[in-house]
């Protein structure tokens, strides 16, 4: 009778016990999970920027701020990120120097690819002047004052150089730079856009017709220039890029222009 009872009585305590310990391993399961969260958020960045900074050639002390979402160890066991943001105040790509700002979706860890990718590119306006240098304007200088571009320059008529400064709208079509004067000022006297055609002839035409700029050749062929617009003293351009240029070779090539 008294075994009987002591059994029991040493039972007890063990179905006691059971659950304090099924506690204590689910907390050193939770914490495991989240050092494993915390070194895996620590190790990527650095992962990332050594590859972006070694794929684009970049100086080794390129500054470059790298951030993911969500739960991150789900993502790498499932081999693809949901989303990868790239940013910079600085980075000079193919002559042109700007702040980036970049996202990612679908981004495979092996680096087999990605779903798809856009971002902005803010440049001042020395750079905004050099992506005019190829236009038949008059470009000696540049003003940026949102939502306009004003570029100063002259021309010659009858062997005088005219002073000139034309307004214009910077937009994007079509994968280019579109340019929509909407005005003009001529020897410090402003001129109507519609009618300094009459007045001055084909120099009047070239002045005042919307111009399309091509810069599909100083970027990769998997970037597309998609929009472009004055952000106070900055213009701000838009790029959609296609996914595959992770793997194909032809993309990370540079773009071509329309001849």
């Amino acid at each position: 009778m008294s075994d009987e009872t002591g059994q029991a009585t040493d039972a007890a305590p063990r179905r006691r016990r059971w659950p304090w310990v099924l506690l204590v391993v689910t907390i050193v399961l939770a914490l495991l999970v989240v050092a494993a969260e915390l070194l895996a958020r620590a190790i990527l960045p650095g992962v990332v920027r050594s590859i972006v900074v070694d794929q684009l050639d970049l100086p080794a002390d390129q500054q470059l701020a790298v951030e993911t979402e969500g739960v991150l160890l789900p993502q790498l066991i499932g081999g693809r990120l949901d989303t990868l943001r790239l940013t910079t105040d600085a980075v000079t790509l193919e002559g042109i120097t700007g702040a980036a700002d970049v996202t990612a979706t679908g981004v495979a860890v092996d680096g087999g690819g990605l779903d798809g990718a856009s971002g902005t590119i803010r440049i001042d306006q020395t750079q905004f002047t050099d992506l005019l240098a190829s236009t038949d304007l008059p470009v000696e200088s540049v003003l940026l004052d949102e939502p306009n571009a004003t570029l100063g320059g002259s021309f010659t008529v009858f062997g005088a150089s005219v002073p000139v400064a034309l307004t214009l709208t910077p937009g994007a079509a079509d994968g280019q730079i579109e340019l929509t004067p909407v005005g003009l000022t001529i020897g410090g006297v402003d001129v109507d856009v519609d009618g300094v055609g009459s007045m001055l002839g084909s120099v009047g035409q070239d002045l005042t017709r919307t111009q399309r700029v091509c810069i599909a050749d100083r970027l990769p062929a998997g970037l597309t220039l998609t929009g472009l617009a004055i952000d106070g003293t900055e213009a701000v351009i838009d790029l959609d890029v296609d996914g595959a240029i992770v793997t194909d070779a032809a993309l990370q090539q540079k773009g071509v222009c329309p001849s």
